[in-house]
């Protein structure tokens, strides 16, 4: 039994949170408001984000920070993306050097342009990332509480370290892979959140399958691009973070970023999509930042420039198409810049 704090109680939080106790842990649960905590202890499930889901009566739940660190074994920052560098500024006290810490958030930092295993390594003072991991993939909370099979992977630049996580979170339902190509994983994780911006586009202006594949394709090559470009390994984005993410978040109901393209293509701005959602999109931050990694290194990602275009310009999403669609032809190679 190892015991294990996770930094954040939405619907991900939660759910592993779940997948841990399930597997034997001694979990606590740490949320930041206090009114969430209260109705978690109260409810005994989380309404707000995973209703219809027990919680069991000796998971914690706490929202006192250092309380929740103390003698923890392991530690899970499912906290979105735009917050881990300020939880992990509040918590670098109470975490031991030699705890691992694993990151769940999809998502690239903007301003400093850093994922989310570089902003920890710098909160925490592990300037070579060891101990830190990220845990993503094709996994929706929704589906993963229900136990429903589904497949991650626990990527470090330490092999070591990421079968450590693999084995905490390993069970019937949820088969975790590992790889090494920390970079990979990430930069997979997070831009697929941009496409799936797109994919709801292409839902809520009516377009079809034949858009949706073109769209899925050519997002992934420009991923890739990028990603090899910052030093990922081309194979790795034909894997779980990559492609698999990258098809389950641009078709699914459940996908927080579809629905703000769907939302944004029947005519909604920005401000009024995400003011209606409880959840965080990480897509929409990441758009900025994705856009300004493709500048700074040189490498062309026509999606994701339109996608900023949509969101932060006010370009129309028919509009955005129609460049795409327009744009020079250029031969289907792996030197080709699509």
């Amino acid at each position: 039994m190892t015991r294990v704090t996770v930094l954040g109680a939405g619907s991900w939080g939660t759910t592993l949170g779940l997948v841990l106790y399930g597997n034997g842990h001694r979990v606590t649960m740490w949320e930041y408001d206090p009114e969430q905590v209260a109705a978690l202890r109260r409810d005994g499930e989380n309404r707000k984000f995973l209703p219809g889901v027990e919680l069991p009566c000796d998971l914690r739940v706490t929202g006192d920070l250092p309380k929740s660190l103390d003698g923890a074994e392991a530690i899970v920052f499912a906290v979105p993306s735009h917050t881990v560098r300020d939880v992990a500024t509040e918590a670098v006290p109470h975490i031991p050097a030699c705890v691992p810490v694993t990151n769940v958030a999809k998502g690239i930092e903007n301003g400093s342009l850093m994922r989310m295993s570089e902003v920890l390594a710098e909160c925490l003072d592990r300037p070579d990332a060891r101990g830190i991991i990220s845990l993503v993939g094709p996994s929706h909370a929704e589906e993963v509480s229900r136990k429903l099979p589904t497949t991650i992977v626990s990527a470090a630049h330490d092999e070591s370290d990421a079968v450590l996580v693999r084995d905490l979170f390993m069970a019937e339902h949820l088969r975790v892979y590992t790889n090494t190509d920390l970079i990979g994983v990430e930069l997979g994780g997070s831009i697929k959140n941009v496409i799936a911006i797109a994919a709801g586009i292409c839902d809520g202006l009516g377009y079809g399958d034949n858009t949706k594949g073109a769209l899925l394709t050519r997002g992934l090559a420009e991923i890739t691009r990028l990603g090899v470009t910052m030093g990922g390994r081309p194979e790795t984005f034909a894997g779980l973070s990559g492609m698999g993410d990258l098809i389950t978040t641009c078709i699914s109901q459940h996908s927080r970023n579809r629905y703000v393209g769907d939302q944004i293509a029947a005519g909604k701005t920005l401000q009024e999509v995400l003011d209606s959602m409880v959840m965080v999109a990480e897509g929409v931050k990441t758009t900025r930042s994705t856009a300004e990694l493709a500048k700074r290194h040189n490498v062309e990602m026509p999606i994701s420039e339109q996608m900023e275009q949509v969101l932060f310009a006010d370009k129309s999403p028919q509009e955005a198409i129609r460049d795409l669609m327009l744009r020079e032809p250029k031969p289907e190679t792996p030197d080709g810049e699509g």
